[in-house]
């Protein structure tokens, strides 16, 4: 990204990760050796003339992201019925680093979920309209394997009264098709992002994703998610 340095990398939430996940402590490096970690860590990269954070560095570690990368984030939208047309019951915006977006988005859509009762035995249970690992996995599939080089358009998550739309910027690559992706293959189009949220444990396991969407959504009697490109986008469809 041109025009940033190590000012616009949040290095408090660096050090948190590496004391996590590579025991040592960032603020006990010198300058020098801090800039060569991130540089190695593909969180910056060298030019002939200084070091700038990449596109993922930002995404995972930036202190304002949307600030060069205006097309990070995500839209969230709730209708009364089952068209975009139909009442809008709730609205957000959320921007962030990808791994706070995705927590914001399983609060957001845990809010805006219906949670019947029903009385197992004595007892009292509530149930809600979709699995809470279905939910958090579809988010993150979206943040992880957008292509971020289409500016000018965010992540956009419809709800409505059946079903739960994630529309992410990116057509399909060339050697992955939705029937491919239904049995587990997948291509990583943003390595970066997936190795640290995968580090991050946001992820389980490259392609599996999808895979637990659909193997879940039928083991609970649901119907079977749409997965399908439009446009521009690639769109997941999961249904009540």
């Amino acid at each position: 990204m041109e025009g940033t340095s190590i000012k616009d990398l949040n290095i408090d939430v660096i050090r948190e990760y590496f004391l996590k996940y590579n025991a040592f402590d960032l603020y006990e490096e010198s300058k020098e050796t801090i800039e060569r970690i991130l540089i190695n860590g593909d969180i910056m990269t060298q030019t002939s003339e200084k070091a700038l954070c990449t596109v993922g560095g930002l995404l995972v570690f930036g202190k304002i992201p949307e600030k060069n990368l205006p097309q990070n984030g995500m839209s969230f939208a709730h209708f009364r019925g089952i068209e975009i047309t139909d009442e809008l019951i709730d609205k957000k915006v959320l921007t962030g680093r990808i791994q706070d977006i995705a927590d914001q988005a399983m609060v957001v859509l845990k809010n805006n979920m219906k949670t019947p009762s029903v009385i197992n035995g004595l007892k009292r249970e509530e149930k809600s309209e979709y699995p809470t690992l279905v939910l958090r996995e579809a988010i993150v599939n979206t943040l992880v394997h957008r292509n971020y080089s289409i500016s000018g358009s965010k992540i956009r998550i419809f709800m409505f009264e059946d079903r739960i739309e994630f529309h992410s910027p990116s057509r399909l690559p060339n050697t992955v098709t939705i029937d491919k992706m239904k049995i587990g293959v997948s291509y990583a189009r943003n390595p970066f992002l997936v190795k640290y949220m995968e580090n991050l444990r946001y992820i389980d396991q490259l392609g599996r994703g999808i895979p637990m969407i659909l193997k879940t959504m039928k083991e609970i009697g649901a119907k079977e998610p749409l997965l399908k490109e439009s446009g521009e986008e690639f769109v997941l469809t999961i249904y009540n």
